[in-house]
């Protein structure tokens, strides 16, 4: 089986490099490599390649900048994977597209299924829905997974940021009233690993768009105080700031009006299949691909503590 996988120096793309190989040739693509805005090179690369599967992880990820960006946004993340869409359908390849819980607004006070109306409300969200839509009009075998609050030791994600201010600031302040299932980039990358053996040919797993994260949920306040005890805890961690609980935040910023200028997507973790996290090595494994029964992930606070000790090792910022 012949594996071409994009965005392989993304936080999701790093991990998948690894997940991936055992299963046959993988064929590894970076920004540098291949760039995904020029549709008419993406499109050569495949067809000359012709892999079995084609994962898609490369995306266009600043959501603060997509509205000034648009038009690269939409390059990125809408019309590059229709053309890998295309592809795949004319050759009869799997394609597995990543996603995110971008594609809601986040009014609904309940985790998000894959049924529910999306109603993006940034253009990052916009261009992120736009990519599933082309995929699924290509009409070929796909695998649309979406995800949410992906950190890793490697990259920029909230993980690496929180520990790097805890280092350089006396207190932390972070927001509370934004609620997800934070999901390890390793989690993912193993589920979709075995994902693609599930969804061959000769198995029953049904192509389709399913939610893959962690299971339980926080909000950012909580994610933060969770890493900053669990830094201590695995490394003697000295952190000069405080983070406030939640209470005393509330109690500080009760004058202030609640209301938000923007609602955030929130609680994206139906699981997309059956996953057990090894005892002793950690590392998530799928076990089944029970379409239509949902049983629960790892917690989000759970088995991912191995990227935090990487980092901490690394001390980098």
């Amino acid at each position: 089986m012949k594996i071409l996988l994009t965005g392989k120096d993304g936080q999701i793309g790093w991990e998948l490099q690894r997940t991936l190989a055992p299963l046959g040739e993988l064929v590894a693509f970076g920004r540098s490599g291949l760039d995904l805005a020029d549709v008419g090179t993406l499109s050569s690369t495949v067809r000359a390649l012709h892999p079995d599967v084609i994962v898609n992880a490369a995306a266009y990820t600043a959501v603060d900048q997509a509205q000034g960006e648009l038009e690269l946004a939409m390059r990125l993340n809408a019309e590059a994977p229709g053309v890998l869409a295309q592809e795949a359908a004319r050759s009869g390849a799997l394609l597995v597209h990543i996603s995110t819980d971008y594609v809601f607004d986040g009014r609904k006070n309940s985790p998000y299924l894959e049924d529910d109306a999306v109603n993006p409300i940034n253009s990052y969200g916009l261009s992120k829905l736009a990519g599933e839509t082309a995929v699924r009009a290509a009409g070929g075998r796909h695998l649309i997974l979406r995800t949410s609050w992906i950190y890793a030791a490697r990259g920029k994600n909230f993980l690496r940021t929180i520990l790097r201010l805890a280092r350089e600031r006396d207190e932390l302040r972070v927001v509370s009233d934004q609620i997800g299932a934070p999901t390890w980039s390793r989690l993912v990358a193993e589920a979709i690993a075995q994902l693609v053996v599930l969804t061959r040919p000769q198995h029953d797993g049904v192509p389709g768009t399913y939610h893959l994260t962690t299971g339980g949920e926080t909000s950012w306040h909580g994610f933060a105080r969770e890493a900053l005890a669990q830094a201590t805890k695995l490394a003697g961690f000295e952190a000069r700031a405080r983070t406030p609980t939640a209470a005393e935040q509330q109690r500080e910023h009760r004058a202030v009006s609640a209301q938000r200028t923007e609602v955030v997507p929130i609680r994206l973790h139906r699981p997309v299949a059956v996953i057990s996290v090894d005892e002793q090595s950690g590392v998530p494994s799928v076990l089944s691909l029970p379409y239509g029964a949902f049983p629960q992930s790892p917690h989000w606070a759970v088995g991912a503590w191995d990227d935090l000790r990487k980092q901490l090792r690394s001390r980098s910022s």
